[in-house]
């Protein structure tokens, strides 16, 4: 396909032009993406930090881009995907890029590609780096959005690599064991370069790709570990010890397991990109992330996570046994047909009372019919209640909801988007 002989005019048409741009959604393979790249002459003068892992990545990234700026350097992060704004994914120093700044980069790569189709993320990533390239950088943080090997954030060469958890996701990509995703994962670790993993049981896979790579490959229990004291937590790598650490503020005792892997990155790249722990405490205080058991409202208790595998489902139910509430927990649910639906049902039914249940009017996305037939089998006693969307599933839920009760909205990250889409209304509305 030809460049238009008008470009879009805006952030809105971009974002459908570049959705037509290639077939399918998901493409593996660099070479097209590459090929742009070329063109672009996208170079990094800054330091690159990838994050790749099923769960996980998005903390991790939050984290590592608090404590970079409280540190007082100049950060970006590229994350995935969006909720309410695609400027969400593109950040300098906390702040989303504008629609101007998305425009422009979004016409240097459209510029640049010539006939070679892109898909979706494709676009968006060969434009955030451009972006990244024209803000003056100290360091990014790059989450990689699916796989690690062939995914487009692997185009560049980070000076540190992370991978966070590793379980049964994308399966029809990334293949149907941990090992095959495991070897996936690794394929963004390089040679002589410091490869932190945040799995306490890594494929053999992961292992033996950054042996054979060269990679300096850190795992979490064998060559770092973390201990929770009374109000603080310690950090220890051999002979070193940071202690009288903060709590991250994210919610979850697993988020220690992230936040340990990114006290591995600050220390490996510490000569490059010095900080103190009075950084790193800061930055663990005051990092927020959006649907990670964000608590968004009181009486009734409501929460958004958008656990949608299996281990983030088990994350989810540790998180909603410790917290008590005195009533019930109602969960509004929806989630997309190529996830692990079944598994995700049997790591929270213990804890679900009344499930409102929705449909996701997408191509993947499950129907409310499915999704009630599998809870059905997997929780026999269980109450639905279906509705036509999310949007009145949540409505349901509230209606229903006494004030001592607590509202669970989970699945995916389409379930939260539109939930906080309703919330956003009626915060400029009241």
């Amino acid at each position: 396909m030809t460049s238009p002989l008008v470009l879009p005019d805006s952030l809105a048409a971009w974002l459908v032009y570049i959705e037509s741009q290639h077939p399918k959604s998901i493409a593996m393979g660099l070479e097209r993406v590459q090929q742009v790249r070329s063109r672009l002459q996208l170079d990094f003068s800054f330091l690159l930090i990838t994050v790749g892992g099923t769960n996980g990545k998005g903390s991790t990234c939050a984290m590592l881009e608090r404590i970079y700026c409280e540190a007082g350097y100049r950060v970006g992060c590229y994350s995935s995907p969006h909720f309410l704004r695609y400027n969400e994914r593109v950040r300098v120093s906390g702040m989303e890029a504008d629609d101007a700044a998305l425009c422009a980069a979004f016409t240097a790569v459209e510029q640049a590609r010539g006939s070679t189709p892109l898909t979706y993320f494709e676009f968006g990533t060969l434009a955030a780096a451009w972006h990244f390239v024209q803000s003056g950088l100290d360091v990014l943080v790059m989450e990689v959005g699916l796989g690690g090997r062939l995914d487009a954030v692997n185009l560049f060469d980070p000076d540190c690599a992370v991978v966070t958890g590793i379980d049964l996701d994308h399966m029809d990509y990334l293949g149907d064991s941990r090992e095959s995703i495991g070897f996936e994962k690794a394929g963004i670790f390089r040679s002589g370069i410091p490869a932190i993993c945040g799995d306490r049981q890594p494929p053999a896979s992961l292992i033996a790709h950054a042996r054979g790579l060269g990679a300096e490959l850190q795992c979490l229990g064998l060559d770092f570990e973390h201990q929770q004291r009374h109000l603080h937590w310690a950090w220890m790598q051999g002979d070193k010890v940071l202690d009288g650490l903060s709590q991250p503020a994210l919610t979850g005792d697993f988020q220690h397991d992230n936040a340990a892997c990114v006290v591995a990155v600050t220390q490996a790249l510490q000569a490059r990109l010095p900080l103190s722990v009075a950084d790193i405490n800061a930055g663990l205080q005051h990092v927020q992330l959006a649907g990670r058991y964000q608590q968004v409202g009181q009486r009734p208790l409501r929460i958004l996570d958008v656990a949608h595998n299996p281990q983030a489902a088990r994350a989810l139910a540790d998180n909603l046994q410790r917290q008590v509430v005195n009533g019930r927990t109602l969960a509004v649910f929806a989630m997309l047909q190529d996830k692990d639906i079944g598994a995700v049902v049997d790591a929270v039914s213990a804890h679900i009372d009344v499930w409102c249940i929705a449909g996701i009017a997408l191509p993947r996305g499950a129907s409310a019919a499915f999704l009630a037939d599998t809870i059905a089998r997997h929780q026999p006693d269980a109450v639905l209640h279906v509705s036509a969307n999310v949007t009145q599933a949540y409505a349901s839920a509230c209606q229903q909801a006494a004030e001592n009760d607590r509202i669970i909205v989970f699945g995916s990250f389409f379930t939260v988007a539109d939930v906080m889409r309703v919330l956003v209304h009626d915060q400029t509305t009241g």
